[in-house]
């Protein structure tokens, strides 16, 4: 092929058994599995071995799972010192990325990685374990660290969502809360090869080691343009205030050709189910507060409301970060954060294309199209 097709568009990168997406329909699977039927019976634990075995676990499976995450979410003394060194005002993302990266360096081990295709299974898995488990902590932590406050240590009897909510806010989690964080982590973490997971299979193909990929994918996400948009999302409502405010404020958006930030998928051609599982999530956490919870709530459903009647013949519904981060601001979790959640979730798949790049690898090599000028002589400088 020769054609430049500008971002990719289109072209297979990957032949992957991982997730799917069928963007007229709106339905998006995880190895099969329908992401509604995952958001209501499974956990995030269970998804994570889904996406990375390929199949649901047994209860045993699932289990000696859990523990490993338990295990392994505390983090040398060595990390929270070199976190203490980085500015109270940097942001969640680049804090992640700095510190996932030197990870590698306190936990050594990608020996397996240096002779070719990795094979080691065991060694796929322990190092799998060791990230999806130390993101959540890392984040925790650092809400505690910038604010000047030794963070808290993780609790062994939660689940990954509760020792999260706890971790993050030093208090027993809310059963409510902690299923809808739960949900929310599902949710993000898989979606077919976007520029993250692109950057994961880029960096996975040189045999670079875990903790470099995960970085590599994790400045990727931090683009507002991938990961970034439900933090925009609540500043958007937060500048539109009420509701009677919604219709004037959109419309003068879409009049100057503005983005509305959680409206709309390049993927999706209906809303996205993902939103719709989230819509349902507000909706609950709504009555069982009895409408005693943020008024951004009832903006957010006049903007969808508006924005439908706006753009769904053009094929624009929400996406799943125009309700996530409103739960999430719900949750007491500051909104720069958002991103880093996302990522936490999103380990979870970007280390499942990352074990299945190394099972076929070959490194990426693509092309180009030279558009420069043609071949000529050098000038001498004296001659210019």
């Amino acid at each position: 092929m020769s054609e430049y097709l500008p971002g990719l568009a289109g072209v297979p990168a990957t032949q992957s058994n991982i997730s799917d997406i069928d963007g007229e329909k709106g339905i998006l699977s995880y190895r099969g599995y329908p992401i509604e039927q995952l958001a209501e019976q499974s956990t995030f634990e269970e998804t994570t071995l889904l996406l990375l075995d390929g199949k649901l676990p047994s209860q045993t499976h699932l289990d000696e799972f859990a523990i490993k995450l338990r295990r392994n979410r505390r983090v040398q003394y060595h990390i929270t010192d070199l976190m203490k060194t980085f500015p109270p005002s940097g942001h969640p993302m680049e804090m992640l990325q700095t510190a996932v990266a030197s990870l590698g360096m306190f936990y050594p081990g990608g020996e397996c990685l240096t002779g070719g295709e990795c094979q080691d299974l065991d060694y796929i898995h322990n190092m799998t374990v060791k990230i999806i488990a130390r993101m959540g902590t890392l984040v925790a932590m650092w809400e505690h660290i910038r604010q000047g406050y030794e963070p808290p240590e993780p609790r062994d009897g939660y689940s990954y969502a509760e020792n999260f909510l706890y971790m993050f806010t030093r208090e027993k989690p809310d059963p409510l809360l902690a299923h809808i964080m739960d949900v929310c982590l599902i949710l993000h973490a898989e979606h077919t090869i976007n520029a993250s997971t692109f950057s994961v299979l880029v960096n996975a193909s040189t045999l670079a080691s875990p903790n470099s990929v995960i970085a590599a994918a994790l400045a990727a996400l931090s683009g507002p343009l991938h990961g970034g948009a439900n933090q925009k999302v609540v500043e958007m409502l937060e500048d539109i205030g009420s509701p009677d405010k919604a219709e004037e404020y959109i419309d003068k958006r879409l009049a100057n050709k503005e983005v509305i930030w959680g409206m709309g998928h390049r993927e999706y051609k209906t809303k996205d189910p993902r939103a719709k599982i989230l819509e349902k999530l507000v909706d609950k956490l709504m009555e069982a507060r009895g409408g005693a919870v943020n008024p951004m709530f009832e903006t957010a459903k006049m903007v969808e409301k508006i924005c439908e009647d706006r753009l769904a013949q053009k094929g624009v519904y929400a996406n799943v970060d125009f309700y996530s981060g409103i739960l999430y601001t719900e949750m007491g979790i500051p909104a720069d954060q958002f991103t880093a959640i996302f990522a936490i979730a999103r380990s979870a798949g970007w280390l499942a294309h990352w074990r299945e790049q190394l099972s076929d690898n070959r490194i990426f090599r693509p092309t180009q199209v030279y558009a420069g000028e043609p071949v000529r002589d050098y000038t001498p400088i004296e001659l210019r």
